[in-house]
């Protein structure tokens, strides 16, 4: 057993972790990361950077690698409603950033951030098993590789080790959690002729009902369907499961012979897409980033660029500040801002687009005739970003009250 003080130790490998330990070991800080999997695979993990996450991480100085060695670009974004084409835009030309949604595989995503990371100076431990963290002002962690116990002490530890946060729990945080109300089932699919410079979503609002299709490159597709889960829809999984995801994308207006030659190249799997966060993620020198601090419901695909906005914002306040338990505290309390932002903007979406029943109808005969007349209506904050309105006004005009 060996004692070994860093300046930063993040409990996770992912975007998030890595990104984080190649932003901050570039500025000459000390740091490790533990990372549980000696082998990535797909587990239907996120897969999308909008383009206000492209913004972030081109902030971090990743963007380049990202995009040139594994990302796809997709310009455009097509929405259908009940079966009708509603809006096509243009992500490069309609918006202020100039930006594309970039999609990839997340383990090799993993793999590359990684790899990142180790070039950049950072010390990363695969197949390291995080047992204890022990938060303070000097905070421990104690892991275990290779069958040997260590430990490990830091200035500050990041927890950046996803929806199922250990650190959560070490940490002392509080988890708050939205009301139930959506379902979340994703497939990997090879052989699928999908348009490949645009992501598709299609909407069928009095069944609650959605599919996304999110093209890699190389007739490669991750595609989606979510459901309310109030609903009878069963989860879905497997191989019988497949054949009911077929058969609703299909009802919902993916066109069948996308599916016709396709075979699935990874598991298929229903999650629970309640939004569900921590107030305040940082205290007693440990903080979270990423799906440790708010996992987003992902319908609306805002999960890896609020991981990428925590790095930036976290990385920029430890470096601003001598004190990095100040830093600490400056970076929960904008993280608090962008994620509200977020999580409203989602909710409203949700609101008006995926709520069954004779009330949501009614809100929908109101607001959906005055935004295909004027698309600008719909808040920008999926594809631009948490800066952008989400007040009351914003809210009365989504809904057409205004």
């Amino acid at each position: 057993m060996s004692d070994t003080h860093y300046d930063l130790i993040t409990v996770g490998g992912g975007l998030g972790g890595a990104a984080l330990a190649s932003v901050m070991s570039r500025a000459g800080a000390r740091v490790l990361v533990l990372e549980r999997s000696r082998d990535f695979k797909d587990r239907v993990r996120g897969e999308v950077l909008v383009p206000w996450g492209c913004a972030e991480v081109d902030k971090l100085g990743l963007f380049d690698a990202l995009r040139d060695d594994l990302g796809h670009p997709l310009r455009y974004w097509a929405v259908d409603l009940g079966g009708v084409p509603a809006v096509r835009r243009d992500l490069v030309a309609d918006s202020d950033l100039g930006l594309p949604v970039i999609t990839f595989f997340h383990p090799d995503m993993q793999c590359l951030m990684l790899d990142r990371a180790i070039a950049d100076g950072a010390e990363v431990r695969r197949g390291a098993t995080v047992v204890d963290v022990t938060p303070g002002q000097t905070p421990a962690v104690r892991f275990e590789q290779d069958g040997q116990a260590r430990d490990a002490t830091a200035r500050l530890v990041v927890g950046a080790d996803g929806r199922g946060s250990s650190l959560r729990r070490w940490g002392g945080f509080a988890v708050q959690t939205d009301p139930e109300r959506r379902a979340f089932a994703g497939v990997l699919l090879d052989d699928m002729p999908a348009p490949d410079d645009t992501m598709h979503s299609r909407f069928s609002p009095s069944e609650g009902r959605m599919s996304w299709l999110f093209p890699q490159g190389n007739d490669r597709v991750r595609a989606y369907v979510g459901f309310d889960s109030r609903s009878s829809d069963e989860p879905l999984s497997g191989k019988r499961g497949l054949a009911r995801f077929i058969e609703t994308s299909v009802a919902l207006g993916v066109p069948k012979e996308y599916f016709d030659g396709c075979r699935p190249a990874g598991p298929l799997a229903t999650f629970d897409a309640t939004d569900n966060w921590v107030e305040h993620p940082y205290r007693d020198g440990v903080a979270l980033i990423g799906d440790a601090a708010t996992t987003s419901d992902p319908t609306w695909g805002q999960g890896m660029s609020l991981t990428a906005r925590d790095v930036r914002v976290l990385s920029e306040s430890l470096l601003g500040h001598e004190s990095w338990d100040v830093a600490g505290h400056a970076f929960a309390e904008e993280h608090d801002r962008g994620y509200a932002a977020c999580h409203q903007c989602d909710n409203w979406y949700t609101d008006l687009l995926l709520e069954p029943g004779p009330e949501a109808d009614a809100r929908r005969s109101v607001a959906l005739p005055r935004i295909l007349e004027d698309p600008t209506r719909l808040p920008d904050t999926p594809i631009s970003g948490p800066d952008q309105p989400v007040d009351d006004s914003t809210r009365r005009r989504l809904f057409g009250l205004d």
